[in-house]
């Protein structure tokens, strides 16, 4: 919140036509903190909605491409200098059974988690693979990676990873995707190696994968 006042009064400050860039400057200063936030209130009402057994899901056939599209539009607006995020090749044919909110907020988490734990002038890599029954999607890093003695607590809530700790972060978004995922019959792995990276694979029930 304090980011969003500063952003704020110093954009307003900036009143001749010559200073639009700085003006720009603080306004993506101002989006990205409030998508943060968003994201943090979603996740808390996740888990209230958890914990309260008042989780509900609906299951839609959909576009792949559709969350996969809105996604990544929001999380460029959290790249860091010389990030970027290479979209899937060849999903637009790929239709999808299976809760939209619930994979839009699993992908939220593992993208957004991408980008806050690498460096700048990295990629972030998204894959699809497309079985018979079922969907996998990984997320691929070149981040700080995981230190190996504390991976098996990676996707208890609250957790922080040593290396994260100065990072923004509550520790509950990975626990919610899992969760959810388990509740609708997929699974969330990951691999990683500190100093190198990591990857988050998710995989999801689908009988629809084809128009």
């Amino acid at each position: 919140m304090s980011g969003i006042l500063t952003s704020a009064t110093l954009a307003g400050k900036y009143t001749e036509t010559d200073q639009q860039d700085k003006r720009e400057k603080h306004l993506k200063t101002i989006q990205s903190k409030v998508k943060y936030l968003n994201n943090i209130l979603n996740d808390f009402l996740s888990i209230e909605r958890l914990e309260s057994g008042k989780a509900t899901y609906k299951f839609d056939t959909f576009p792949l491409s559709k969350v996969v599209n809105e996604v990544i539009y929001n999380a460029n607006m959290l790249l860091k200098e010389g990030q970027r995020i290479n979209y899937p090749q060849n999903i637009d044919d790929i239709s999808v059974n299976f809760d939209e909110k619930i994979l839009e907020l699993s992908l939220t988490n593992l993208i957004n988690n991408a980008i806050k734990y690498s460096p700048a002038h990295t990629l972030i890599d998204v894959e699809v693979i497309k079985e018979k029954e079922a969907l996998t999607i990984k997320i691929i890093d070149e981040g700080m990676g995981i230190p190996e003695k504390e991976q098996k607590y990676i996707f208890n809530r609250y957790f922080r990873a040593e290396n994260a700790l100065l990072d923004q972060g509550t520790g509950i978004g990975l626990n919610i995707v899992k969760s959810h995922l388990e509740s609708l019959g997929g699974t969330i792995i990951f691999e990683s190696e500190e100093g190198k990276g990591s990857t988050f694979t998710i995989t999801f029930p689908n009988k629809n994968t084809t128009e």
